[in-house]
């Protein structure tokens, strides 16, 4: 089961700009490494990342086999109303991980 640690700030000011960072661990495999018996290891990729604030999309990403292991992920947006912000990682294999947390916003 992959972990995620996300960071954003328990309390901005409202018009505020601030940073959101994740980083999700996660066994990445590309497909195109040859394994011990000589068969490729089958691709198992994160491919795409939403993050939304109070229901709202603030950002997204697709990804493909090109990154990195454990992807680390940091945006900013504009503070406007306390609430929640939900993140949500998915990929091959039926992987999801979906993750939240509250701000405050004064």
């Amino acid at each position: 089961m992959a972990r995620a640690l996300i960071n954003v700030p328990a309390k901005v000011r409202r018009g505020e700009i601030f940073e959101i960072k994740t980083l999700i661990q996660h066994p990445m495999e590309t497909g195109f490494r040859v394994g011990y018996n000589g068969a490729l290891i089958p691709r198992e990729i994160i491919d795409a990342f939403v993050c939304t604030y109070n229901g709202e999309e603030i950002f997204s990403a697709r990804l493909s086999s090109a990154i990195a292991a454990n992807p680390f992920i940091s945006f900013t947006t504009i503070a406007t109303e306390s609430g929640m912000i939900a993140f949500k990682w998915t990929g091959d294999k039926d992987f999801e991980v979906v993750e939240s947390v509250n701000i405050t916003v004064e």
